[in-house]
C-alpha cells in the first residue's frame, strides 16, 4: 500500500473522503478532483499530507470531460487505483415529488472518467472500485427488506435509475451480462446523447480491473468494524436483505478490498449489517 497511487472521484462526499484518508494512513498518494479545493483548506488531516506531498488537489467537475482528463493527467504516469462515489441528493418538487439534477450526473460522471483513462499508458489497468447501492435491479428491489422499499421506490427513485445506468455502462465496458428482466430495461436511455460515439469509450469487455460496492441504506454511524474486526459487516455477491451500513464501515471495506484485490475484483457485492 506504501507506493499506491490514488485518483479520488467524488471525494468531497463521506465514503470517498474516509476511504482516501485510510489510504493515506496507510502511506498512499492521493489525487482529488474537487469542485472546491478551499472545502480542504481548514482540514488538518488534509493539510498535513498536502505538507507531505502524498495529496494533491486538481479543481474541476467529474460531469465535465476536460476535467476529468485533467486529473488523470495530475495523477501521474501510473495510476494504481481510482475511487468513485461521485453521488448526488433528490430534492423535492410539489409537482414532480423527489428529482435529481441532472438526472444522468452520476453515470455521465462515470462515463467521463472512463472514457479518459489512458487506455495505452497504464498497464495494468488502475484498481477501481464504484460505490453504488442495494435495491437498484428490480430483482435487488424484491429483496429489500419491507420497510425499504418505498425509500427506495420513492424517494431514492432518481438517484437509483441514475446509478442503474452507471451500473449498465460498466456491465457493458466489463463484459459481465444484463439480463432486462432482472437488471432493468434501457437503463442507457438516461445517458447524454451521441455516448456511443465518445472518443476513448471502452469497448465491450475491455474492463478488466473494477468492483462495484452495492451499500445498503447509508447511515453516518460510527465505524462497527475498526472496533470490532471485519467481521462486523457482510460482504455477498447475492442480496443481503440489510437494513444499513455506516459510511465509515463503507469505507473501511473500500481499503480492505484493495488490499485483497484479486477476492474482490470484477465482481458486484452487497455490504449491510
Amino acid at each position: 500500500m506504501a507506493s499506491l497511487n490514488v485518483l479520488a472521484f467524488g471525494a468531497s462526499r463521506n465514503i470517498g473522503y474516509m476511504s482516501a484518508v485510510r489510504l493515506l494512513e496507510k502511506g498512499a498518494t492521493v489525487t482529488f478532483l474537487l469542485r472546491t479545493p478551499s472545502a480542504f483548506d481548514e482540514d488538518a488531516t488534509i493539510q498535513r499530507f498536502i505538507k507531505s506531498g502524498h495529496v494533491r488537489l486538481v479543481k474541476g467537475d467529474a460531469s465535465i470531460e476536460a476535467d476529468t482528463q485533467r486529473a488523470w493527467e495530475a495523477a501521474g504516469p501510473q495510476v494504481d487505483a481510482v475511487t468513485f462515489s461521485v453521488g448526488t441528493y433528490p430534492k423535492f418538487h410539489l409537482t414532480k415529488g423527489f428529482v435529481q439534477t441532472p438526472g444522468n450526473m452520476v453515470a455521465q460522471c462515470l462515463v467521463n472518467v472512463l472514457c479518459t483513462m489512458p487506455k495505452h499508458t497504464y498497464r495494468p489497468q488502475p484498481k477501481i472500485v464504484v460505490i453504488s447501492s442495494t435495491g437498484l435491479t428490480p430483482s435487488a428491489h424484491e429483496a429489500l427488506p419491507t420497510l425499504l422499499k418505498p425509500l427506495y421506490g420513492i424517494v431514492l427513485a432518481s438517484p437509483h435509475k441514475d446509478k442503474l445506468a452507471m451500473e449498465w455502462f460498466i456491465a457493458r465496458a466489463a463484459g459481465w451480462p444484463w439480463n432486462p428482466e432482472t437488471d432493468g430495461k434501457d437503463p442507457e436511455t438516461i445517458l447524454d446523447d451521441g455516448w456511443m460515439q465518445r472518443q476513448g469509450l471502452p469497448e465491450p469487455g475491455s474492463l478488466k480491473n473494477i468492483l462495484v460496492v452495492r451499500p445498503a441504506l447509508l447511515t453516518d454511524g460510527k465505524s462497527v468494524a475498526d472496533e470490532n474486526g471485519k467481521k462486523a459487516y457482510r460482504v455477498s455477491e447475492g442480496e443481503l436483505r440489510g437494513y444499513s451500513i455506516s459510511r465509515k464501515d463503507v469505507s473501511h471495506f473500500v481499503v480492505d478490498a484493495l488490499d485483497r484485490w484479486e477476492e474482490f475484483k470484477n465482481k458486484r457485492v452487497n455490504i449491510a449489517y
